[in-house]
Order: C-alpha cells, then sequence, then structure tokens
C-alpha cells in the first residue's frame, strides 16, 4: 500500500505521452504566430518596398548575405531559426529581398553544420575517437561547402534555384494575384494572436510597435524552435536511434531517407547530426557509412521553412513559399548531383577525413578550424567585402 502510494506523485510529475504531444501541437502554432508576426512588423517598419529596402541595406552583396547567413545560424545553433526568419522578411515583399535571401539560406545551411562539429570535440581527450567523431561532424560541414561552391555561382548566373522554386509555388498557388481564402486555414488561426501582440505594443511611439513586433517574433521563433526540438525528442528519440541503427546499414538510399524522416519527426538537422557522432567516435558506424544519413538530415531540416511559409497569406504567401522552395530544392540538388557523381562524392569525406587526421595531432587546431570557420572567417571577410 505504501508503494502504491508514493509512486502516485512520481506518475503525476512526469508527463505523458498526451502532454507531450498538446505541447507539440502547441509550440508549432507559436512558430507559426512568431513567423506572422515577423511578417507583420517588417511591413509596418517599412511603410512600402522603398523604405524596406533600407533594411537590407547591409547585405547588398550576396557573399556578404552567405556569410551573414553562415555567422547568424551559428550564433544561434540553428538553422531552422534564421531559415524561418528569412522567410518572414521576404514575405514582406522587398524588391532586393529574394536575391539576398538565397545566399542567406544557403549561408544558414552551411551554419548550422557547427553543433555537431562541437559535439565531436567531446571525443577530444581519446585520439582514436575523436579522430573518428571529427570526420563524421565535418563530412558535414565540406558536404555544404561544395553546395556552396556549386550552387551559389549557378544562382547568381542563371537564377537556377529561384526560377524552379517560383515554378513550384505558382502550380502550388497559382499567381500572386489569385486570393487564397478559399484554401487559407491559418490567417483565422494566427490572426487573435496577432491581434494580441499588436494591443501589447501599441503604447510604443512611432515605428517602435513594429519593431517590437519583429523582434517578439524573432525571439518566439528562437524559443519555439529549441523547445520544440527538446519536445519531440522526448517523443522520437528512441524511435530515432533504433531507426537509425537499422537502417544505416541497408545502403545510401535508406540511408537518406531515414536521415529525412527522423530530421522531420525532431525538426532539427543539428539534433539527428549529433546522434550521429557518439556512434562514430566509438566505432559502430564509419564517415562513409553516416554520410548518407548526414544528407537526408539536410532535406529533412527544410521543412521547417516550408512550415513557416504556410503562416503567411496573399501576396506575400508565393514570396515566402518560394524561399522555402529555394531551400529545399538546394538540398535536393546538392544530393543528387554531388552524392550522384562519384567524383565529387568522394571529396568531402577525404577533405573531413584529412582534416581529421590532423586534428587529432593537434588539437588546438580542431578548435581553430571550428572557431575559424563559423565566426572568426564570416566577420573577417564581411568587413573585407564591405
Amino acid at each position: 500500500m505504501h508503494s502504491t502510494a508514493s509512486s502516485a506523485p512520481q506518475q503525476i510529475r512526469r508527463p505523458g505521452p498526451l502532454f507531450n504531444w498538446l505541447a507539440v501541437i502547441t509550440l508549432i502554432y507559436l512558430i507559426l504566430v512568431a513567423v506572422g508576426a515577423v511578417s507583420h512588423g517588417f511591413k509596418g517598419f517599412s511603410g512600402g518596398a522603398e523604405g524596406a529596402a533600407q533594411i537590407f541595406a547591409f547585405a547588398n552583396n550576396p557573399f556578404v548575405a552567405l556569410l551573414l547567413g553562415i555567422l547568424a545560424t551559428a550564433l544561434v545553433q540553428s538553422s531552422s531559426t534564421v531559415t524561418s526568419v528569412i522567410v518572414g522578411l521576404v514575405a514582406g515583399g522587398l524588391p532586393m529581398a529574394m536575391a539576398m535571401a538565397i545566399p542567406m539560406v544557403m549561408g544558414a545551411n552551411l551554419g548550422t553544420t557547427i553543433t555537431n562539429t562541437i559535439v565531436s570535440l567531446g571525443h577530444i581527450r581519446d585520439r582514436g575517437e575523436f579522430r573518428r567523431a571529427f570526420a563524421a561532424a565535418t563530412v558535414h560541414d565540406f558536404f555544404n561547402l561544395l553546395a556552396v561552391f556549386i550552387f551559389l555561382p549557378l544562382e547568381l548566373m542563371f537564377g537556377l534555384l529561384q526560377k524552379s522554386a517560383e515554378g513550384i509555388a505558382s502550380l502550388l498557388l497559382g499567381s500572386a494575384d489569385m486570393s487564397m481564402k478559399g484554401m487559407d486555414f491559418m490567417k483565422p488561426l494566427i490572426s487573435p494572436s496577432l491581434d494580441l501582440i499588436d494591443g501589447a505594443v501599441a503604447f510604443l511611439p512611432g515605428k517602435g510597435g513594429a519593431i517590437a513586433t519583429i523582434l517578439i517574433g524573432i525571439l518566439l521563433i528562437l524559443f519555439c524552435v529549441t523547445a520544440l526540438g527538446k519536445v519531440l525528442q522526448q517523443v522520437m528519440v528512441g524511435r530515432a536511434k533504433e531507426l537509425l541503427h537499422k537502417a544505416l546499414g541497408r545502403g545510401p538510399l535508406t540511408g537518406i531517407a531515414s536521415g529525412t524522416l527522423v530530421t522531420v519527426m525532431v525538426q532539427s538537422s543539428s539534433t539527428t547530426t549529433s546522434l550521429m557522432i557518439p556512434l562514430a567516435g566509438g566505432g559502430v558506424f564509419s564517415t562513409r557509412q553516416l554520410y548518407p544519413f548526414t544528407l537526408g538530415a539536410n532535406i529533412g531540416t527544410t521543412i521547417t521553412a516550408l512550415l513557416a511559409a504556410t503562416a503567411i497569406s496573399g501576396a506575400g504567401a508565393q514570396l515566402a513559399l518560394t524561399i522555402a522552395l529555394v531551400h529545399v530544392l538546394f538540398n535536393l540538388f546538392a544530393v543528387v548531383l554531388i552524392y550522384g557523381v562519384p567524383f565529387l562524392r568522394e571529396l568531402p569525406i577525404k577533405a573531413a577525413e584529412a582534416l581529421a587526421r590532423v586534428g587529432s595531432e593537434n588539437k588546438l587546431l580542431a578548435l581553430g578550424y571550428v572557431a575559424g570557420l563559423f565566426f572568426a572567417l564570416p566577420a573577417l571577410m564581411m568587413v573585407a567585402v564591405k
């Protein structure tokens, strides 16, 4: 009898599956509200496209935009956060926003690889473990670097990603002049929350309310993406690990599909790829075996921007969906081209293993690589380009 009584409080304290799923639904809703707030505040602050163009004046060069994407993502440790903010800003209708947003998305895709690289540093005391873990982590870095080197010039010369994304967005939504009222179920859901935010900042003079709305949206995105990842880990992480162990030995296509599925479930490529590092460090899987799973994580992380795009209605909906689709297509095209061509496929593996060999002998070099690639180099290059 005593044991039954003492176990009851423990059951009350521990959230059950229903509580976790309610938390997931709530956090997804708040992300939609947050993205809508960024777009709403941005429109209020800009007072039109001419005024809004000043916001992006600091990124009037695609290379600066790329570096801003890397630096911002490294600082907040979440490409999902950065791409969701970009979706909200693009929906404001800036004439130059799309051209700058695409390199920013590429930069965010590269910046997100810092998390699993930092996780690999946890193996730094054991040279063999660190070499394996560091190689498995940095293969993600080198794949995304190679993708940027290939697709950024193609984008600047031919508009490959933008034109492809615009075509798909047009098929999905029709003309930007078309009303989405018949299929817009998000606006009625998020409008009451946006009204609450407007009311909370109404006391601020001038454009202070619009600025506050943007800041609230960005902070809310940062909080919700982080919290959602943690809650989804509690719900899914056991299944994700089991899926990982079963799938990685079944070939590249299964590995890519598994990486995509797990990342969609946990809403974070950083979380997904970080799960692999202890497996690599312990010698359970090689860098080559984990490579396809990493590519799947790249594809799976694009779901957040697509989800964020559904919070935008009207003409901005097509712009938001376009930049979200750019993120998807960038990763899909990169996987098809780089992994599909044997010579290109080997480059990230060889570069990662070479760096890991050197880094395991010189730990300071490994630390300098992380600080330099994700923080110092983007900052210095931004200063130089400007």
